[in-house]
């Protein structure tokens, strides 16, 4: 009832709380080593497949918290979103187009989610996951999927031991 009032009187919270986590997301996704060390291609599609995959380990460990973290989830996938709305018209993208490009970029966080998620799991292929949804089947040296293989995983294992304030407060590196 609360909630419902808080929504009817404005009250909703809109996911600016949540502004820190995602600047951390986007500033984790942008450091140098994944694309000098890691090969991602530093393009746009590059730095989406980083962007993307790093919120996929921080949405993850949200999941992994359970029911006081569903909310901050949602707001998180909104303002991810939002952003993703914004680069595509600053690109050009007409309103007639938006909303199929951002479908198809949930439908790629998605794919993320379950790779991510059955590759970091006992026996995972993240090796896999990584030349899918990061280096998109292109040769790159295997140096570079090993970076991109240890940075993830030591991302997901630091995500781990932190809790949801620590999380959404932006701490995740």
């Amino acid at each position: 009832m609360v909630t419902l009032l808080k929504r009817l009187l404005g009250g909703r919270d809109d996911g600016a709380g949540l502004t820190p986590l995602y600047e951390a997301i986007v500033a984790v996704a942008r450091r140098p080593d994944w694309y000098l060390e890691g090969r991602v291609p530093d393009t746009i599609d590059g730095r989406f497949d980083m962007v993307s995959s790093i919120l996929s380990l921080v949405l993850l460990r949200l999941e992994m918290l359970g029911e006081p973290a569903r909310e901050p989830s949602a707001r998180l996938t909104e303002l991810f979103v939002s952003d993703m709305d914004g680069q595509l018209r600053q690109r050009g993208i007409g309103d007639l187009v938006v909303g199929k490009h951002i479908g198809r970029m949930m439908g790629q966080v998605g794919g993320r989610l379950t790779a991510y998620r059955d590759g970091l799991a006992p026996g995972g292929d993240m090796t896999g996951a990584i030349d899918r949804n990061i280096h998109r089947g292109a040769e790159v040296p295997a140096g570079a999927n090993a970076h991109v293989d240890r940075a993830l995983r030591m991302l997901a294992a630091g995500l781990a031991s932190r809790d949801l304030p620590t999380i959404l407060a932006g701490d995740i590196a």
